[in-house]
């Protein structure tokens, strides 16, 4: 079935409740000067205060970078790239959710390069990147062991995702600990951003044995722990601590198989239509599902790892790995999608484009965009994963779907 492949995961992971100051001595290793890049919440929720007592133990120095925001931009790492090295820092540690850690991989990636050489896309730091260390606060992103981050160009307005394997870190801190008063909305969207990863892990043309298992295991700690960790938040600790395990599986997974077109929608309709990241992958999770399942596909994925259509298969397999029941391989994808969105009306998610935009967008604004949108989604870098290769007027096509709540394959 597969071809030859690689799995790279070189990132040392600590995971249990409290093990940031409890595991401070493996923090000695990276250097003596630290950079911490974090956002303002941080403070708040006890991980700054934890990530400086470890330093501290150890004699290491440190500075404070809090300034990044949702959607980090390009002005945002190029200042902390400057704050590393007036610092002489030696190595970064970040702290928060995906904005921060992506935050801190771009400063790493700039801190060594020479003063006003800030261009971060042009790919020019790939050899000389400071070492990282990530401590996340969310249970999402899976950003703590991937080699990506997405950063904001603050003159367009787009979103691009930086893919180099010299972005990973070099290690990362799981603390459920400090993920435990995660508001409902965050801890929703997060939780269905890692069931996406998830789930394009498995379709991606990139898949393999090692990430189909890792994938298919944190697809089940999501569906199992989530809405306990939604509805109950502190006082379902093991829900937590599952759910950010389930995060980092996830990310590892699709750290090796790449993601595909839901994200590609997602990174879109996100930026259009300012909606959380979690949130757009849910509402185009469906779509995504059917487009790949068709068995006669216009056009496959570039260089899939099989001689035809296969992503039905593998679909299936995940529904029978979660308890879904059905005698075809299309029962069970139909047993799954029905499962997959009674999880996501559980955590309070919206069921259509319609009813997420509300009162921002009528209806005549949002069938404006879906061209452009769509062009765009088609040349998001996520793309190529994909198992059933899109024509833009299909990915339009979902779009209007999933506005519409129609439950049809394109």
């Amino acid at each position: 079935m597969y071809g030859e492949y690689t799995y790279y995961m070189p990132v040392k992971v600590i995971s249990g409740r409290d093990c940031v100051v409890k595991h401070a001595r493996l923090l000695s290793s990276m250097g003596k000067r630290a950079l911490i890049v974090t956002g303002k919440s941080s403070a708040r929720n006890g991980a700054l205060k934890d990530v400086r007592e470890a330093l501290l133990q150890n004699g290491q120095e440190f500075v404070v970078f809090d300034e990044v925001t949702p959607n980090p931009t390009v002005a945002c790492v190029q200042k902390g790239a400057e704050k590393a090295r007036a610092f002489s820092a030696e190595f970064v540690v970040g702290i928060g959710g995906g904005s921060p850690l992506d935050a801190a991989k771009a400063v790493a990636a700039l801190a060594r390069q020479p003063r006003g050489d800030g261009d971060i896309f042009s790919g020019g730091w790939t050899q000389d990147v400071l070492p990282v260390v990530a401590v996340p606060t969310t249970a999402g992103t899976g950003s703590e062991v991937t080699p990506f981050a997405v950063i904001t160009d603050e003159q367009t307005g787009g979103k691009y995702p930086l893919a180099d394997y010299e972005l990973m870190p070099d290690m990362a801190i799981i603390d459920a600990e400090l993920m435990m008063n995660i508001p409902k909305g965050l801890t929703s969207c997060s939780g269905i951003d890692a069931l996406s990863h998830s789930l394009e892990a498995v379709a991606s043309v990139m898949a393999s044995d090692f990430t189909n298992g890792i994938a298919k295991e944190a697809i089940k700690l999501i569906f199992e722990y989530l809405p306990d960790a939604y509805s109950l938040g502190s006082a379902a600790p093991q829900a937590r601590e599952k759910m950010a395990n389930a995060a980092s599986m996830a990310g590892m997974a699709f750290a090796n198989a790449f993601l595909g077109v839901c994200h590609s929608m997602a990174h879109k309709l996100g930026a259009y239509w300012h909606l959380p990241h979690g949130m757009a992958n849910s509402l185009l999770l469906e779509q995504v599902i059917r487009f790949n399942s068709a068995e006669a596909p216009a056009k496959m994925g570039t260089f899939p790892q099989y001689a035809y259509p296969d992503c039905k298969r593998r679909y299936a397999e995940v529904a029978r790995y979660v308890g879904c029941k059905g005698k075809t391989d299309d029962e069970l994808v139909e047993s799954f999608i029905v499962k997959m969105k009674e999880l996501q009306k559980t955590v309070g998610q919206p069921e259509t484009i319609r009813e997420a935009i509300g009162d921002t967008g009528t209806e005549d604004e949002f069938l404006a965009t879906p061209e452009k949108m769509s062009e765009d989604a088609f040349d998001d870098q996520c793309t190529g994963a994909n198992p059933r290769y899109p024509l833009v007027e299909e990915i339009k096509k979902m779009y209007l779907n999933a506005y519409y709540g129609k439950h049809e394959s394109v």
